[in-house]
């Protein structure tokens, strides 16, 4: 565009009056007069006007070119950035570098990557690079040219490091003295190669799938500290001996209260659990044990009328303190999950009686099978007394096995070798309940946030690698929904409802969590997250490479303003904190 007055311009006066200083800001046009002498005339006074439009003015009266923003610069790259940049920050809360290696190298810094993108976007390895080159994790890990056979070479390196890390972990978050809270999971395996990988009861219920399985050892918040992997088909009381055995002779933890279920601490691991120096553990009678008490007098179910929480002592329980409850709800949802299942097994029954009285299904051993898949689907059996011949059906329900069991509705009994003085009857019971968290990490590890499952490697060396890593992604994945809880579903006011709250009964929400849950909203109104979608919000923070269309110039970059939300979220990973004084990243 051209200009209207070629020697027009901005001109600024400065005027001193009464001691100040006055700072005006003209529009002025040159010209000659009649004598051909060199004159300025004002055309306006923009004094008034913001900085930036005076600018604006100055540099269009220089000749410059104005043009749209769209025109002028132009967009050359765009990263993802936002949870990457929360993923680090957690890492540097956390001291994380220097827990995986105290030495910067390629090997852990492709460790490092593997973690945040297992935390951001669980992919396989090859995704993975695919991926990663899209956002700003180069920016802070030495993985530029990285490919898919260099990730596994870094997974070679750290599980020779898992003792080490393991190690630190142990010494940071288990005190001697401390509970620590153990169980076993499986997950199923893709191929057929892997020596780990067999036939064995499947926690996943997936069926005809070879498996692993890996017991997960939690601090008592549930923090993962160390996994084992074992062969599919590997019992689970038969995983507690070594890591309590590794946990004295490779962590020095001469003290220790171990919390494991009742299919973990069976009698045998109980017989050598006494053995060793040091160690109490807690766990649960299983139902057969509980009925037998019942029997002999020693658990009555009218001491429950005033009380829901009472200590039993038992000759066939020598050395051990033992807790019953009796949680009402659970006994009301009992027997009507009961009541169901008995009248749907009723129905399918008077189809089959429907069919042999017709004559259309007769002989004994057919009937038999029909009436078996009935009554065995639902686990029923033993609530039914059947008489079968070759031309008849008969069944009705066996009411003494079913009062027998209504009887136990909602009764359970915790057992441990601690002493009062070392831990009150309603604290073992709290205690024993946070096992659930342990559960809460195999959730997390195997399903939509880490997916550990399923597993594609084939040798028994890179499963183990790959199963750890999952684990040090949730170990840092768990401090940040530690801090996130005000963002997220979670209850911000767990801790202090649950230390209030009756052991026995059900787990209780705040009223704060509550409220969030029935509104999906925060106080502020802005949308309550999970974890994963609010992940996915940082990740529309993105780092913009951008490029001055009008001048040749180097490109630069902008990254894209936080909102409320997000500013929020990184401020508190900022809070994060662990049990050590150096917290260099």
């Amino acid at each position: 565009m051209a200009r209207q007055y070629p020697a027009m311009h901005v001109s600024t006066v400065v005027s001193k009056q009464g001691g100040h200083s006055y700072r005006t800001t003209l529009v002025r046009t040159s010209y000659r007069d009649h004598n051909g002498k060199s004159q300025k005339k004002t055309l306006a006074n923009i004094t008034h006007l913001p900085d930036p439009l005076i600018t604006l003015i100055r540099n269009y009266l220089k000749g410059q070119r104005l043009a749209d923003a769209d025109d002028t610069f132009e967009i050359l790259n765009t990263r993802k950035h936002g949870a990457v940049e929360a993923v680090f920050t957690a890492f540097k809360q956390l001291g994380f570098k220097n827990l995986i290696n105290s030495q910067s190298e390629r090997h852990s810094d492709l460790v490092l990557a593997m973690v945040a993108a297992r935390i951001i976007r669980p992919h396989t390895k090859l995704a993975t690079v695919r991926w990663w080159r899209d956002t700003t994790l180069a920016d802070y890990f030495d993985i530029d040219g990285a490919d898919a056979d260099e990730l596994y070479g870094a997974m070679d390196w750290l599980l020779t490091r898992q003792n080490v890390i393991e190690g630190k972990l142990v010494k940071r978050h288990l005190k001697p003295g401390a509970l620590a809270l153990y169980d076993l999971s499986s997950t199923y395996l893709e191929g057929t190669k892997c020596p780990l990988a067999e036939f064995g009861y499947s926690k996943d219920a997936k069926k005809g799938k070879l498996q692993v399985n890996f017991g997960l050892l939690c601090d008592r918040q549930g923090r993962p500290l160390g996994v084992s992997v074992y062969r599919g088909c590997f019992r689970d009381n038969k995983t507690l001996i070594p890591q309590v055995n590794r946990l004295k002779g490779r962590f020095g933890i001469d003290r220790l209260v171990v919390v494991g279920d009742r299919g973990m601490v069976t009698q045998v691991n109980i017989d050598a659990l006494r053995k060793l120096d040091g160690i109490g553990w807690i766990s649960a009678l299983k139902s057969p044990s509980i009925k037998k008490l019942v029997r002999s007098g020693h658990l009555s179910r009218s001491r429950f009328d005033e009380v829901n929480l009472f200590e039993v002592l038992h000759p066939d329980f020598p050395g051990e303190r033992l807790v019953a409850c009796r949680n009402r709800s659970l006994a009301k949802r009992r027997a009507l999950t009961r009541e169901a299942l008995l009248a749907a097994t009723e129905d399918k029954l008077k189809g089959i009686e429907k069919s042999v009285a017709q004559g259309r299904l007769k002989g004994s051993a057919e009937i038999g099978l029909r009436v078996g898949e009935v009554i065995n689907s639902r686990k029923v059996k033993k609530h039914f007394i059947v008489e079968i011949t070759d031309h008849s059906l008969c069944y009705r329900r066996n009411h003494e096995r079913i009062g027998e069991e209504a009887c136990l509705d909602g009764i359970y009994v915790i057992r441990t070798s601690l002493d009062e003085a070392s831990m009150t009857a309603a604290e073992c019971v709290r205690n024993y309940k946070r096992l659930c968290r342990v559960e809460r990490a195999f959730r997390t590890i195997k399903t939509v946030h880490l997916q550990v499952r399923p597993v594609h490697h084939r040798t028994e060396e890179r499963v183990r690698a790959h199963i750890f890593l999952c684990m040090l992604a949730y170990y840092v994945e768990w401090h940040m929904r530690q801090v996130w809880r005000e963002l997220l579903f979670s209850d911000p006011d767990l801790d202090e409802v649950s230390a209030a709250h009756n052991p026995v009964l059900g787990a209780v929400r705040s009223d704060a969590a509550r409220k969030k849950a029935a509104s999906g909203q925060l106080d502020d109104g802005s949308p309550a997250h999970c974890f994963r979608t609010l992940i996915e919000h940082l990740e529309t923070m993105t780092k913009n490479t951008c490029r001055n269309r009008l001048v040749e110039s180097v490109p630069f970059e902008l990254t894209t303003l936080a909102n409320d939300k997000q500013q929020r979220a990184l401020d508190l990973l900022k809070t994060i904190r662990y049990p050590l004084r150096s917290r260099q990243m």
